[in-house]
């Protein structure tokens, strides 16, 4: 299968005052993120609050970016779920609706502890869409599912016609080579964490990423690619630094899906609120949080329409 290239962002779920999915600012969010260099979206997943949306809602916002997107601009469709019977009708439909690929991380109820398990839970889902690339992603920290990904794809490589690769969103950037080099790069492997991107290029060989604070960042995180790939090293390292501020930033304010969310309204993307459990900024946290970002020059730098 043709690898992903470039950066793809995990968009923010939009809602309007009432808690409802704001549909009609997609249009504009999307023009934000080809403006600043994003290849295209993975939608409905961690940063997108997919476990807190309907089955309706996430159908419609899969329906909304398809129809809006342009054909260089790629739409993945999470479709993970604690239902499987919810994440193979998802599926189906990012087929039906003509999406790019889909993708699906473990459910985080019931946990899934051993390797072949989690074989047997994609195989399932990526059967209901055998036309379009699947993705597993890993991101442990979520679900508290940590298991080998090198054993992984040795389980179902051959087994999944459709398997894509991983997104591999954990801290193990050896393990993340070693997937890399399985059978000669035979696998996707996508770089899941804004962190390292830079520590990726270099060791694992990265051609694509998934980031979340590419919402708001996205222009630096490409450029740490466009440095890397003209040999400007000093270069991709200063963006990968100052990327790493905003980070360590996000994480006083409960990190990207709270307080990268609540970014985007500051660069003139009002995304509304984080829906129930997720504890919303308040008043005087979204000005320290604005404060905290002028002084590292973060507005000079953001993303722009």
């Amino acid at each position: 299968m043709e690898k992903i290239t470039g950066l793809i962002n995990a968009p923010f779920t939009p809602f309007n005052k009432n808690n409802e999915v704001n549909y009609e600012i997609i249009d504009k969010y999307a023009k934000l993120l080809v403006n600043n260099g994003l290849k295209g979206v993975f939608i409905n997943g961690s940063s997108g609050e997919g476990f807190l949306l309907t089955e309706k809602e996430r159908m419609k916002i899969a329906e909304k970016w398809v129809s809006i997107s342009s054909k260089n601009f790629l739409v993945i469709v999470h479709v993970g779920s604690t239902c499987l019977e919810q994440s193979k009708k998802l599926a189906k439909h990012a087929q039906e609706i003509g999406a790019y690929a889909i993708g699906s991380m473990a459910t985080p109820f019931p946990k899934i502890g051993r390797v072949q398990e989690l074989a047997d839970y994609c195989a399932e889902i990526a059967a209901s869409a055998p036309l379009l690339p699947f993705y597993f992603y890993y991101i442990p920290s979520l679900n508290d599912v940590y298991l080998p990904m090198l054993p992984f794809l040795e389980a179902v490589d051959g087994r999944i016609p459709n398997f894509a690769g991983i997104k591999y969103t954990y801290e193990s950037l050896y393990e993340y080579n070693q997937c890399m080099l399985y059978k000669n790069g035979k696998y996707d492997m996508l770089h899941g964490q804004d962190e390292t991107i830079l520590s990726a290029l270099v060791m694992g060989g990265a051609q694509g990423c998934i980031g979340g604070t590419t919402n708001y960042n996205g222009k630096e995180l490409v450029g740490i690619v466009e440095a890397w790939k003209t040999g400007n090293i000093e270069l991709a390292k200063e963006r990968q630094n100052f990327s790493q501020e905003v980070i360590n930033i996000i994480c006083k304010y409960r990190g990207n899906i709270v307080g990268g969310k609540r970014i985007m309204k500051l660069i003139g993307l009002d995304m509304g609120k984080n829906r129930i459990p997720y504890p919303n900024l308040t008043e005087d946290e979204e000005k320290n949080l604005k404060n905290d970002l002028l002084k590292i020059g973060f507005f000079e730098r953001c993303n722009k329409f």
